[in-house]
């Protein structure tokens, strides 16, 4: 299968990097307007490098293609690509605003293609373990979930604020654990350094199932934090997303043996930490190793082009809470 990368800045220098490691992938170009960084990871990659997508698209025919480019152009580049019949795993968010991501949607669906957005916290081992666990019911009811995703200042993000560059990828991890859409949300917002948009953010959620979300996103902080922790009947699972770990902290009154009669459930207390053991992996190859898959086999692919409009269409929410001050009723 061939492959080629659209945008190669930090982002998309490593999704060339794990293409041309895979062994059923091809990487047969990379292309960015910045030509010096387009020869350069070509000739690290052992690739072509093309100054002009189109140019590329037209020249190597690729099968899969990863759309790494500012989210301002994410629209433009899509369609084109789509037009040269690739399939496309563009990085989230999947557009600049709502409407320009459902006319990518339907422009894929229409020409037959798969169109993927690059939520990769949904490829985090811990994350996808954690997944599996509340998919067998370990959690109980689930009261709960809070995210933190917390850092420095990245000067290379000029065009969106916080919200839409990091709190995405929370907004979409916690409806893909929760399966639960969102019914209400509310934010503080504030701009302490980025010069045009928002660089810290407290929110909070309700999903329709009833379990209330919070999350905590900032570029304010000198050190990573991204942690997840979700509550319910039976404890609490934390991940540790930059260390790959799972940890349950149990809740003693919902012990082993009154599983079966969790409506008797009357008080939390504190009983086992369980660590789980995760085999750890680069959540980009996990990504791409899906994207590629679900090509090949003709699959769905793992984060739809409708994922990536429901986390945009949160996030946008978040800021319009945070500079109105009021709280968004969503409807989907």
């Amino acid at each position: 299968m061939k492959a080629a990368v659209i945008g190669v800045g930090s982002m998309g220098a490593n999704h060339a990097r794990v293409y041309s490691e895979l062994a059923e992938v091809d990487l047969v170009g990379v292309a960015d307007v910045n030509d010096v960084a387009a020869h350069r990871v070509g000739r690290l990659r052992n690739t072509q490098a093309f100054s002009d997508y189109r140019d590329m698209l037209e020249t190597c025919k690729p099968d899969i293609v990863s759309v790494a480019v500012p989210t301002q152009f994410h629209h433009q580049v899509v369609m084109n690509t789509l037009d040269a019949g690739c399939n496309v795993l563009v990085e989230k968010p999947i557009a600049a605003t709502v409407a320009e991501g459902k006319e990518m949607s339907a422009h894929a669906k229409a020409k037959g293609l798969k169109l993927m957005v690059g939520h990769i916290v949904r490829f985090n081992p811990a994350t996808q373990m954690l997944k599996s666990q509340l998919d067998i019911g370990a959690l109980g009811q689930i009261f709960q979930i809070r995210c933190r995703r917390l850092g420095p200042f990245p000067t290379r993000i000029q065009d969106v604020g916080v919200v839409i560059d990091l709190a995405t990828h929370d907004l979409d991890i916690m409806s893909f654990l929760i399966g639960s859409n969102v019914v209400r949300l509310y934010a503080e917002t504030e701009q302490k350094i980025h010069s045009a948009y928002e660089d810290t953010v407290v929110g909070t959620i309700r999903f329709a199932n009833g379990v209330l979300g919070s999350l905590n996103v900032d570029w304010l902080t000198p050190t990573k934090i991204r942690e997840l922790a979700i509550t319910g009947e039976r404890g609490m699972f934390i991940v540790d997303d930059l260390n790959q770990e799972l940890y349950f902290y149990e809740n003693q009154e919902a012990s082993d043996d009154q599983w079966s009669n969790l409506a008797l459930l009357h008080g939390v207390s504190a009983g086992r930490m369980i660590r789980y053991p995760v085999a750890r992996r680069e959540p980009l190859r996990n990504e791409l190793e899906a994207f590629a898959a679900a090509v090949r086999d003709d699959l769905p692919p793992p984060v739809s082009a409708e994922d990536g409009l429901a986390a945009l269409d949160l996030a946008q929410a978040l800021v319009r809470s945070g500079q109105t001050g009021l709280v968004v009723e969503m409807r989907w």
